[in-house]
């Protein structure tokens, strides 16, 4: 007679990644620069930072998000008149759309120790995931680079592809467990660098990584970090990882080239009968 087992104690079985800041374009640059070329042509000036606020977000929310910003919000209602409207983000995001395909491709170069993380993984076994906050017709303009480019998870969710919608529900995550045949969420590890890619693996009841560096947060690029000594590498992203770990990563790394050693201590820790 089967007996359910009550904790998984058994082997990792995938790793779920983001892509922008995450795998690729170092400083998740793609998203945020559309969106502020878009606000521009409608006479409304957007800083990056602003811009960065609502990351992680699906694009239309996006946008919503960024439109409700209070400073946003007065300077939308200063050149409009009124406040902005579904119908004014309907008419943002149609103009974001062709420019975000146009120029995703500009931002797909690996993220340093990507592509070597991948093989690690692979070497370990593991399946690999991945999903987005891009709509489906971005990440097929971005998948052949970043394939070309060696960075090939075994399956790309968008965020349009589920009509439960994304994050920060568990619902692509939850499509790679089903696309992977991963037989529990507990043996999955979900790879982010945004708070609602975080809140997306904690919803699917997995174990969760953010990344500091590479992501949204500190917003520079990889010339830029690099150009950094190491105690100023360190005071730039620990806003980031403050606010990964509030929002309950239960670990905090620079990127991805990080990632094998997290890797062991979760299998550890799963071998404990712990569950994240």
């Amino acid at each position: 007679m089967y007996r359910y087992q009550r904790r998984y104690c058994g082997p990792l079985q995938a790793v779920i990644f983001d892509w922008a800041g995450t795998l690729v374009d170092f400083g998740s640059f793609a998203p945020t620069q559309v969106l502020i070329d878009v606000f521009a042509e409608q006479g409304i000036s957007i800083s990056m930072v602003e811009a960065r606020a609502p990351m992680g977000l699906a694009k239309w929310d996006h946008i919503q998000a960024l439109g409700r910003q209070s400073a946003v919000a007065e300077r939308w209602q200063a050149r409009f008149g009124s406040a902005m409207t579904d119908a004014d983000v309907d008419r943002l995001y149609h103009a974001f759309m062709p420019l975000q395909v146009q120029r995703v491709a500009d931002y797909s170069a690996p993220i340093a120790g990507a592509r070597e993380c991948l093989a690690q993984l692979r070497a370990r076994g593991l399946k690999i995931g991945s999903c987005s906050g891009y709509p489906r017709v971005v990440m097929e303009a971005l998948l052949p680079h970043a394939h070309a480019a060696g960075i090939a998870p075994d399956i790309a969710i968008a965020t349009d592809d589920l009509p439960a919608g994304g994050r920060p529900g568990p619902w692509m995550a939850l499509e790679n467990v089903q696309r992977l045949a991963v037989s529990d969420v507990s043996a999955c590890v979900k790879v982010d660098d945004t708070v609602p890619g975080i809140a997306e693996g904690l919803a699917a009841g997995m174990w969760t990584v953010g990344l500091a560096a590479s992501g949204n947060a500190v917003g520079l690029t990889y010339a830029q970090w690099l150009a950094l000594s190491a105690a100023e590498q360190e005071t730039v992203q620990q806003p980031a990882r403050d606010s990964l770990f509030a929002a309950g990563a239960h670990y905090v790394i620079a990127s991805v080239a990080e990632l094998d050693a997290v890797l062991d201590d979760i299998q550890q820790r799963l071998a404990r009968g712990e569950r994240p």
